[in-house]
């Protein structure tokens, strides 16, 4: 092995969880292949697995219509300088992870230039525009997909795609045990605790944070002595967030950078939806999902968006085993009388991790990282040499 020349990889990442499933791609990747080199852009989690990450993705990592075309003259100039950089690279290897649109534009280039591509993380095409299978069909050589039902899709139209798995199956392990994080963050086991995820990009604080606060009074007022604990994100400032907090009667216990010992000491969780309602599904905590768009990506998101859910674990599932308050409904009342409920109706909650049970014993015995990293490797001995 050490006889041969090093492989070179591109990774393209646009945003906090696509940093981190690149992240630990790369680790398992270096596991199998030591002298494996990576470049892309990424943000923190990328740089820290030793991933030469030549474009901060953080500026461009934005969701809905309205929002995108306020930063498109940032992402068109993120796109620029990834096309020239693998120009210029020639990588044996372009890893596109999520961020559909930009790494559709990206493998439709690598493409035109004879390098291969692998998409990890599947877009959402079994929600919307499912007609998009075969363009990415054209423009990629393998379509790694992270949740079983999603193989299909690709299969009926002949595009290469395998089942690695979700990476949060390994991923989800809180640091320490759960008494250890209570008396780190200074809770008391005997009152319930309440946590507020409100998402780990810019918008999403803005939109969601000031209804979770208002929640968590009104939780305040009908539990009292509830206890109330909020996960920030890496990629979120101190300042930012506690621009919002400070002027909260409530007392809110801020953790940057522990999810998963955060999500373990709660009782009941508020959460943006993404990659986090499944980690707190596989911890099995009940939660309710929330999220507020722009109003005209909201009404083009009905038009086009093809599944009555959201919420991953409502995906998962086939059915609606924790709620979902979208746009309008996500309200600080509504968040304060489903949390409400899950703390004090015993059997309701109890019901709701009997479903996020099932959530993730459908999601297998994990091991997703360590697959993609074979396949990606698999991909590499095949690929010819640039």
């Amino acid at each position: 092995m050490s006889d041969h020349k090093p492989y070179k990889v591109m990774f393209s990442a646009g945003e906090a969880s696509g940093d981190q499933h690149a992240a630990h791609l790369f680790l398992e990747m270096k596991k199998l292949r030591p002298n494996i080199q990576g470049i892309g852009m990424g943000g923190a989690k990328m740089a820290g697995a030793g991933i030469d990450v030549r474009y901060d993705s953080s500026q461009i990592a934005v969701i809905g219509v309205v929002e995108v075309l306020k930063h498109y003259g940032e992402i068109r100039r993120a796109l620029k300088s990834m096309q020239a950089l693998l120009a210029d690279q020639r990588p044996d290897l372009l890893v596109c992870v999520d961020y559909k649109e930009f790494n559709f534009k990206l493998a439709t280039y690598a493409k035109r230039i004879g390098i291969k591509v692998l998409f990890y993380v599947s877009p959402q095409v079994w929600a919307w525009r499912p007609g998009r299978v075969k363009q990415y069909g054209r423009v990629i050589d393998m379509m790694a997909v992270i949740f079983p039902f999603e193989t299909a899709y690709y299969e009926a139209e002949n595009v290469p795609v395998r089942y690695v798995g979700h990476p949060s199956v390994d991923k989800v392990r809180p640091q320490q045990s759960k008494n250890d994080d209570f008396a780190r963050f200074g809770l008391d086991t005997q009152k319930p605790v309440v946590g507020l995820l409100p998402g780990s990009r810019s918008g999403e604080i803005k939109r969601m944070l000031p209804v979770m606060l208002k929640a968590a009074e009104g939780i305040a007022v009908r539990t009292p002595g509830a206890q109330f604990i909020l996960s920030q994100a890496g990629s979120i400032s101190d300042d930012m967030l506690q621009g919002y907090i400070r002027t909260s009667p409530v007392k809110i216990t801020v953790i940057k950078d522990q999810p998963y010992d955060v999500m373990q000491c709660c009782d009941a969780i508020m959460t943006t939806s993404g990659t986090a309602t499944l980690e707190i599904a596989l911890l099995n905590v009940p939660l309710v999902v929330c999220y507020r768009l722009s109003p005209p990506t909201y009404w083009l998101g009905r038009l086009m968006v093809k599944t009555p859910f959201i919420g991953l674990p409502n995906i998962v599932a086939g059915k609606g085993i924790v709620k979902e308050l979208i746009q309008h409904e996500a309200s600080a009342e509504n968040l304060a009388a489903e949390i409400s409920r899950i703390l004090t109706d015993a059997d309701y909650a109890r019901q709701i991790r009997g479903h996020l049970q099932g959530v993730k014993e459908k999601l297998g015995q994990g091991g997703g990282s360590k697959n993609m990293a074979e396949l990606a490797l698999e991909m590499l001995a095949s690929a010819p040499k640039n």
